[in-house]
């Protein structure tokens, strides 16, 4: 079964996200800000990592340079989720090391398409 880290600090959203993810057929891992997301990613090494990026403690973008920076987690991929659309949100996303980036608020159809196409692909050292 495919381990998420799932990053949110909207309680709410977190967890109606994460039990969609669980029905899907995830494990989700659960971390309600930047630097909890850390912590989880590299003493859980998921598979996969949802970050969103307006976070309080550390924001989503140092904690993905954080998670990348890692020789542990480096080459797990990191979704961004963000309520910002703008082409210049997605650049500075990427350039903080997300490799792909979901808008909210989340379809979840098009966030699976998005997971199962990361996790499908072979991973970076």
């Amino acid at each position: 079964m495919p381990r998420l880290l799932l990053v949110e600090d909207n309680e709410l959203s977190r967890d109606m996200l994460s039990r969609r993810l669980a029905r899907r057929g995830y494990e989700v891992l659960l971390a309600a800000d930047g630097a909890q997301a850390v912590d989880v990613a590299i003493a859980e090494r998921p598979d996969l990592v949802l970050m969103d990026l307006s976070l309080p403690v550390i924001d989503g973008w140092e904690a993905t340079r954080r998670i990348k920076r890692a020789p542990e987690t480096r080459g797990i991929p990191v979704i961004a989720l963000t309520a910002h659309a703008m082409a210049s949100d997605a650049e500075q996303a990427r350039a903080a090391g997300c490799d792909d980036v979901d808008t909210k608020p989340i379809d979840l159809e098009r966030l699976l398409e998005k997971v199962e196409r990361w996790l499908a692909a072979p991973r970076a050292p």
